[in-house]
């Protein structure tokens, strides 16, 4: 499903150039016994971990569920079972609508979504612009969620209890949204409000107190009618616990394949730049370009480029910051 290339300029020399493949596989079941009713579950393998195990740079270059990612899953001792819930949903005389969700949940799946740049599989592969990181949205653990939509507005509300962090602490995980979702004359737009935090388990800089995690943006997506259309996430986080990156700012172009008669074709840009936290990272930035060709009905190929560039803190002046360039093939196939 993917073959991530990369092919890196001088400044890279001290890394080497590397070229490395991965293949992700899901299987997802959804079975409705009836309009309010859902079962879902997803199971995920992997064959290799791409350039993401390689890289020199702090963010990944495939946000992809990898084979490292399917395995011991949040240090549960699971592997491979992603998700498994049950979704009941109620609709009132109104049209509104509200759904409640518990099992085997992924926090990416109610808040920070976008139109243009929310998947890894046929949008953008960086990990800048599949979610935004200053949220720490964790992914295949035990939580419920709240679904409302009233007219044009929905919202949003999810717990989650988190096996184990990058400090080997379980943690509570909590996120809100607020998203506005209007047909305007530009045609159709999605503006949202993300708030989401943790419990007390992530350790300060120092590395001798437990602090929470709290991080807040904002998410847009609009297009402009039927050939381009464009997104924007801004985001911010606390730095009381140790983080890598302080804020985010985002952007990027989607171009449809109607302006060349090929209606399932498009073209994505995005550039992201975040500015560093509390660590050894001063900024990162990333800027990536591709063009997705459908194949059918159930396959596309897509060809990527990013460039990436990290500005580190106190380097050994021997060694050089990591930037280069990326270059990736990656065929998708969804029946």
């Amino acid at each position: 499903m993917g073959n991530p290339v990369s092919g890196n300029d001088d400044s890279m020399d001290a890394f080497g150039n590397e070229c490395r493949d991965a293949l992700p596989f899901q299987l997802e079941v959804s079975y409705h016994p009836n309009d309010y009713n859902e079962f879902f579950f997803k199971l995920g393998f992997g064959v290799g971990n791409g350039l993401n195990e390689v890289s020199p740079w702090i963010l990944a270059p495939w946000a992809a569920d990898l084979e490292d990612d399917v395995q011991d899953i949040n240090g549960r001792g699971r592997d491979y079972l992603l998700a498994a819930w049950y979704k009941h949903t109620r609709v009132f005389q109104a049209g509104s609508t509200l759904g409640a969700t518990i099992g085997i949940i992924d926090s990416t799946d109610y808040i920070d979504g976008n139109a243009y740049a929310n998947d890894e599989y046929t949008q953008f592969m960086n990990e800048a612009f599949v979610n935004a990181g200053n949220y720490n949205l964790p992914s295949y653990d035990a939580g419920a969620a709240l679904e409302l939509t009233v007219g044009e507005w929905t919202f949003s509300g999810l717990g989650m209890n988190i096996g184990e962090n990058d400090d080997g602490d379980n943690y509570n995980f909590w996120g809100v949204e607020v998203g506005y979702h209007p047909q305007t004359t530009l045609s159709a737009g999605n503006y949202r409000l993300i708030l989401a935090g943790t419990s007390s388990e992530f350790l300060n800089p120092a590395g001798d107190e437990n602090e929470s995690r709290l991080g807040y943006g904002l998410s847009f997506d609009q297009e402009f009618g039927e050939i381009v259309g464009g997104f924007l996430r801004f985001t911010w986080q606390e730095d009381d616990a140790a983080v890598d990156y302080k804020s985010m700012y985002s952007g990027g172009l989607n171009v449809s394949g109607k302006a060349w008669n090929r209606d399932e074709d498009n073209i994505g840009v995005g550039y992201a730049r975040l500015k560093g936290g509390n660590g050894d990272v001063e900024k990162s930035q990333v800027f990536e370009v591709y063009y997705r060709a459908a194949l059918n009905d159930f396959a596309a190929v897509t060809a990527d480029v990013q460039y990436m560039d990290d500005d580190l803190i106190d380097l050994d002046p021997r060694e050089e910051d990591p930037d280069g360039w990326i270059f990736g093939l990656r065929l998708t196939t969804e029946f």
